[in-house]
């Protein structure tokens, strides 16, 4: 059986109930459970930055009709060393059965076209070094800039 084809789109209020397990699990994923996870508090905001016109936070989805596959998140903001904006792909996560049906690809290139729609430069992300499925993926769509990341 052929699995059902599925659209990126941009998040609307009703994703939230379908859009919330997938967050959940990236941030399982991460280490960010249990004891360990993120205050309701930030759920909360995150998803009402989603929904609002004047953050410059965004969210979309693959969706198969039928249930969510996927999400990404991505931001705007300035650099020293660039005219345009930046585009920082913050989160990317798809279910384990959706994956190896191209989502996640998906979901990157849709970031890449409104990353070009929105006049930036570039788009980058990190992910942790263990991440082989992901980073095979990654290679295939962007270059490995090298750089570790520090953080306090």
């Amino acid at each position: 059986m052929t699995p059902a084809p599925f659209v990126v789109r941009p998040v609307v209020a009703e994703d939230l109930d379908a859009w919330r397990p997938l967050w959940d699990g990236y941030n399982e994923f991460y280490g960010r459970s249990g004891a360990t996870a993120l205050p309701e508090e930030i759920t909360e905001s995150t998803w009402a930055r989603f929904l609002d016109p004047a953050e410059p936070v965004f969210a979309m989805v693959a969706d198969d009709g039928e249930r969510i596959l996927g999400l990404v998140h991505y931001l705007f903001h300035r650099s020293t060393i660039l005219i345009g904006p930046t585009c920082y792909l913050q989160d990317l996560f798809t279910v384990p059965e959706a994956r190896g049906r191209g989502v996640g690809r998906a979901l990157i290139e849709a970031v890449y076209e409104r990353a070009a729609d929105a006049g930036a430069e570039r788009v980058y992300w990190h992910t942790h070094e263990t991440n082989a499925t992901a980073r095979r993926l990654y290679d295939s769509l962007a270059d490995d800039s090298g750089f570790v990341v520090y953080r306090h």
